[in-house]
């Protein structure tokens, strides 16, 4: 092999662009994943309440985080609060009016990286046919093979606050806050062929 050729590939390979391997489809273990809010009642306290029914694909690459993305879509009457009567008037139009908006979802338009293990997931959140931009503070707990299934599988906690105003959900304000703040914590993992 000539000098020159051996030089034309070190060139060649001191200015290549860094290959990444595509971001795998994730699969959300809805028995290891809950999307928990807070808001306050009456100043006295933060009711939480949580939401049961959600789908949707996470595509992750450990390797490249900013190629990540994540999707997600939350059905209102999958509102759980521990009281009955309560789920049932957070369905009703005032509220997340179930009947005419039967979800809210999150699409995100960035994954960037903010310090060991954490992210900045920033994406559009629509709700009751409005949509806001959110960004959510996200820890990644771990990444790796599953102990079980010995699938690829990653671990998140996230948070973000809203103001429900934004979305038009105005009612009760004074009685009940502006802010909602909400924490999810989810695993998921690659689908395995069986």
């Amino acid at each position: 092999m000539t000098i020159r050729r051996i030089a034309a590939l070190l060139l060649a390979a001191t200015f290549a662009s860094p290959v990444f391997a595509a971001p795998q489809a994730y699969q959300f273990d809805k028995a290891h994943t809950n999307i928990i809010f807070f808001i306050s009642h009456l100043g006295f306290s933060n009711m939480e309440g949580e939401f049961k029914k959600f789908d949707g694909t996470l595509n992750f690459d450990p390797e490249n985080i900013a190629a990540s993305s994540v999707q997600v879509s939350i059905q209102v009457d999958g509102v759980a609060t521990d009281v009955p009567a309560l789920d049932e008037h957070l369905q009703k139009a005032e509220f997340f009016n179930a009947a005419q908006f039967p979800s809210m979802d999150f699409a995100s338009t960035a994954v960037t990286v903010a310090g060991d293990n954490r992210l900045k997931v920033t994406g559009n959140l629509t709700l009751l046919g409005v949509t806001k931009p959110v960004t959510m503070d996200v820890i990644l707990n771990k990444a790796g093979p599953h102990p079980f299934s010995k699938a690829p599988a990653a671990g998140f906690s996230a948070t973000t606050t809203i103001k429900r105003s934004d979305f038009g959900m105005s009612a009760m304000l004074g009685m009940l806050g502006d802010e909602v703040s909400i924490r999810i914590e989810t695993e998921a993992q690659v689908a395995v062929a069986k």
